[in-house]
């Protein structure tokens, strides 16, 4: 009988249904890192979401077999251990392919029409002593025409694509930052950044992707573009960018990503001036939060436990 231990219970708020084969189920509304040992001492299926399973903790869990991940994202998972060990390792996909690409353009229209900016006006009571129905006080720019820069074609990117076209942009697919040739249908990374009103990113974190965009990048972009982020933080050069938004160098960013989270020792991109600007947004990692996104997840979960405990395993990543 397998026995699961699910360590981080409160990262997805769903129904989770029980598995329909037999087992013993365990599970914790939250774990430090320190727990995770202990909690799973025993365990044959671990659910986590962002704990870090590496080769250390995996030699002291001889009866571990599989690792379900609450998530996309696998970066806190040493993948070559779980190999070597003959651990399986799943993850959940394509669960929010409705709610990211929402959030996202909730972001680019909030920004292109300056929506925190007149708000903020309005309470300051710039509108009540206006001299007619109206004022322009922060520029308005439409979506229909503008040109948005993918980088990253998954189902995300498409979703953001599909919506993007709706309102009548025209978008570009980067190829990657330093590939030596071009598919079909992208645009060189460094071209696709030139000529961007928007960057939206959507690449996983990897060693090729980290501070994909920085310094050069950022001073690359034209001065009225946006730069989207609801993929990793670390894509970004997080210090950077608080520079290029200091400088006016970009007229905006939308954020629901930082490199470590929760930032609990600071970040450049906390600071009081730059959440103070009404041309830079930052949410907390709720891109992908919406209700039916989180029951997507919260029943893919089990269906990959079922799906293991079958003998044919699915969204396997080692």
């Amino acid at each position: 009988m397998h026995r699961i231990v699910h360590l981080e219970r409160d990262s997805v708020i769903a129904e989770l249904r029980r598995p329909d084969f037999p087992h013993h189920w365990v599970e914790y509304p939250k774990t430090q890192q320190d727990e995770v040992s202990e909690r799973l001492a025993g365990a044959t299926i671990a659910i986590v979401n962002k704990l870090r399973i590496d080769a250390g903790l995996l030699a002291a869990l001889p009866a571990l077999q599989m690792v379900a991940v609450a998530a996309t994202g696998i970066n806190n998972i040493d993948l070559d251990a779980c190999r070597a060990r003959g651990i399986v390792v799943a993850n959940i996909r394509g669960y929010a392919v409705h709610a990211v690409p929402e959030h996202v353009l909730a972001l680019v229209l909030a920004l292109s029409r300056n929506i925190l900016a007149y708000r903020q006006s309005v309470a300051e009571g710039r509108w009540q002593r206006a001299e007619q129905f109206c004022f322009f006080d922060h520029p308005i720019r439409d979506l229909h025409g503008a040109t948005l820069a993918l980088i990253g074609s998954g189902s995300l990117g498409n979703g953001v694509a599909r919506l993007a076209g709706a309102f009548g942009m025209h978008v570009l697919r980067s190829e990657r930052k330093d590939a030596l040739s071009v598919r079909p249908g992208y645009v060189p990374f460094a071209e696709a950044l030139r000529q961007a009103d928007v960057v939206s990113l959507h690449c996983p974190l990897t060693a090729d992707t980290t501070k994909l965009i920085g310094e050069a990048e950022l001073r690359s972009m034209k001065p009225s573009a946006l730069l989207i982020n609801t993929a990793r933080g670390g894509l970004v050069d997080e210090a950077a960018l608080a520079g290029a938004l200091r400088e006016g160098r970009i007229a905006g960013a939308g954020f629901d990503v930082l490199s470590v989270e929760p930032p609990r020792s600071g970040n450049p991109l906390l600071a009081p001036d730059l959440l103070a600007l009404p041309n830079f947004l930052l949410t907390p990692h709720v891109a992908w939060a919406s209700q039916p996104a989180m029951q997507a997840l919260a029943d893919q979960l089990i269906a990959n436990l079922e799906a293991f405990a079958r003998g044919a395993p699915q969204h396997v990543v080692t």
